[in-house]
């Protein structure tokens, strides 16, 4: 059925669809490039989150970037529809999506029919991230560099970094990242990209050692010219969080990303190492 005024669509039942943000830790060498626009690289460099997007070949917003995704189906669950959405853009299939937000102001469609969408998130580890090749109307974007985006989809990727700041202190957090083991080195540089700043590499490891959080494998890691480094895992004492979904006509989130401000970086991003 057409709706042929602005009123008309206005007032007519919302569409339905769903859409993914999948955040993975940057490429190996990845660091920002804050560091050369401030002339102190050993200062501002740090690793970041990238997440693929979308070119989008029809209107509203023909051309434009945007979060994958699709619509949804009698005979799929809302699950199901999310990774049926990322499988046709993106070929990718993480091992878990959870329901991050849905999404519903009347005015996010600018203009075309109301649309809902459920928005699903995961975060992938880089072997999962397929190397960051780009495909068909697919290109990955570090968090810090996006395009102009369609739609609230800028709002969107900015509330899943805020929930995701928020659940640092969860060891599933960075086991999803990197996996179940992993160097100090390589859990600083995910504290780093999920905190969006740089961190002190030798304050970091001190406060993670002390905090009661980690054992040692046994094993050993070489990086690059470094000497072996230690490996380590979480020790499963905390609970896992899996979020409760939400609705949202947009409002809310901005007054939460206001409420965001953080204290210091380093004991924002470690509350169980707090001195």
């Amino acid at each position: 059925m057409g709706f042929g005024n602005v009123s008309e669509r206005r007032s007519a039942p919302p569409q339905a669809g769903v859409s993914v943000v999948i955040l993975a830790l940057g490429p190996k060498g990845d660091t920002g490039n804050s560091a050369a626009d401030s002339g102190n690289a050993a200062n501002s460099a740090h690793s970041r989150l990238w997440l693929p997007l979308v070119k989008r070949v029809r209107q509203p917003f023909l051309g434009c970037w945007a979060l994958p995704g699709g619509d949804l189906r009698s005979d799929r669950s809302l699950e199901q529809s999310a990774y049926a959405a990322l499988e046709s853009t993106t070929d990718l299939h993480p091992r878990y999506l959870e329901q991050l937000y849905t999404f519903g102001g009347p005015t996010r469609s600018h203009g075309g029919l109301p649309m809902v969408s459920v928005v699903y998130w995961a975060l992938v580890g880089q072997t999962e991230a397929a190397g960051f090749e780009d495909g068909d109307n697919v290109r990955w974007f570090p968090e810090d560099e996006l395009p102009e985006l369609a739609f609230d989809h800028r709002q969107i990727i900015d509330y899943a970094l805020l929930r995701l700041r928020s659940k640092i202190e969860y060891s599933d957090v960075a086991t999803r990242l990197l996996g179940p083991t992993f160097t100090l080195r390589q859990l600083h540089g995910v504290y780093e990209a999920i905190g969006g700043e740089p961190l002190d590499l030798a304050n970091f490891r001190r406060k993670m050692l002390a905090s009661g959080d980690l054992e040692d494998t046994g094993e050993k890691m070489r990086e690059g010219r470094q000497r072996p480094a230690t490996v380590y895992r979480y020790i499963p004492k905390r609970p896992v969080e899996n979020g409760t979904p939400h609705e949202s006509d947009g409002d809310d989130i901005v007054e939460l990303s206001r409420q965001g401000e953080r204290e210091d970086a380093l004991d924002a991003l470690i509350p169980s190492a707090r001195i």
